[in-house]
């Protein structure tokens, strides 16, 4: 039996389809049902219902983007900073291993080599380093918080794409918008990224931080192209000229970008498709949701 929360989420809701799929009994626990931000309420409950194992899908990412996330500080450092450590909690005490959706958007920027970060480098979009959106400094602290925590792996993901359009999918979103920003960044498949982070605790693999990204690193043109190239979307695509005029005339924090490293996935014998081919896969057979 496997214990989900926020399993009425993006992520969420792919961890179900993925157990469903696989025919492996679970309970997704819903708020209205047992309030499972209390740690005693949420410890009594895996006492009772002795769950194998525990996902925690759960947390705040701000609609349609993270810049929500700079008007509802509170909810969202709770969700993200917060949250994590109470799960912890919960889990210890009834004695639960657990996996913690991470987000790799602690990082901006690439090694100086060009190379992607790895789970041992510092992350540095973060409240220390003071040039991160609010977002990105509430998963670090959630890391933070689960520092030195046995029996919990934490899966870093980013920016999320599959096939289906919706307006949480990368690709989706990148049809939408009238002007982009060129960036390099390493992104995660959804459905990919789900059977991975499963397949950490089907292996039993060694607890603690992984990369769950697609391996290789695609810039936004590359993902132009790649949608112009399958035809789903045909617009004009424009991009603004710098990362200044981007954060003057579109957004209202900072956003990170980034390279990671999933060697250490991989070295584990859990892989990825490789991301272009990952992309061009999904524009292949785009559908409605």
């Amino acid at each position: 039996m496997i214990y989900l929360l926020g399993g009425s989420g993006y992520v969420g809701q792919a961890y179900q389809s993925l157990l469903t799929r696989k025919g492996i009994p679970f309970r997704n626990l819903r708020r209205a049902e047992l309030d499972y931000t209390h740690p005693a309420t949420l410890a009594a409950a895996l006492k009772a219902g002795r769950p194998d194992f525990l996902i925690n899908a759960a947390g705040y990412t701000g609609k349609p983007n993270v810049d929500a996330c700079e008007l509802h500080k509170t909810e969202c450092l709770f969700g993200n900073g917060v949250f994590p450590g109470i799960v912890a909690q919960a889990c210890a005490e009834a004695g639960v291993p657990w996996g913690h959706v991470s987000s790799g958007c602690i990082f901006t920027g690439a090694r100086p080599d060009g190379s992607g970060f790895s789970e041992t480098d510092t992350p540095n979009f973060t409240f220390r380093q003071n040039n991160c959106s609010f977002y990105s400094g509430t998963k670090a602290l959630g890391e933070e918080v689960l520092a030195g925590q046995p029996n919990v792996y934490l899966w870093r993901l980013r920016i999320p794409f599959n096939e289906v359009d919706n307006p949480r999918n990368y690709l989706a979103k990148l049809m939408r918008y009238q002007t982009l920003l060129e960036a390099t960044n390493s992104i995660s498949q959804l459905e990919e990224f789900v059977a991975a982070t499963f397949a950490c605790w089907e292996k039993r693999v060694p607890f603690g931080t992984y990369n769950v990204t697609n391996p290789g690193q695609v810039t936004t043109h590359e993902v132009v192209d790649l949608i112009l190239k399958s035809g789903v979307c045909t617009k004009d695509y424009r991009f603004f000229k710098s990362e200044d005029e981007f954060m003057h005339v579109a957004a209202k924090t900072p956003r990170s970008n980034c390279v990671m490293d999933s060697a250490k996935l991989a070295s584990v014998g859990i892989k990825l498709t490789e991301v272009h081919e990952a992309i061009a896969r999904d524009l292949h057979r785009w559908r409605k949701a």
